[in-house]
């Protein structure tokens, strides 16, 4: 079975997906409460931080296989 590729939004970048995989270790929020965050960090408006969350969301089980 063939898995579906999600493609990556222009928005999101690596270093937007490695300080979400960063904040989730550090069990300061939970993952769904971290939209403050990377408006925060990253001074994006809601709807912005939601795409890269969302993204983020869909495809840490791709990009963490194997790690645990």
């Amino acid at each position: 079975m063939m898995e579906e590729q999600i493609e990556r939004p222009e928005i999101v970048t690596e270093e937007h997906l490695t300080y979400l995989d960063g904040l989730r270790e550090s069990g300061v929020t939970n993952m769904y409460g971290a939209i403050p965050y990377i408006q925060d960090k990253f001074h994006f408006n809601e709807e912005d931080a939601n795409i890269i969350l969302a993204y983020w969301m869909r495809t840490f089980p791709e990009r963490h296989r194997g790690a645990e």
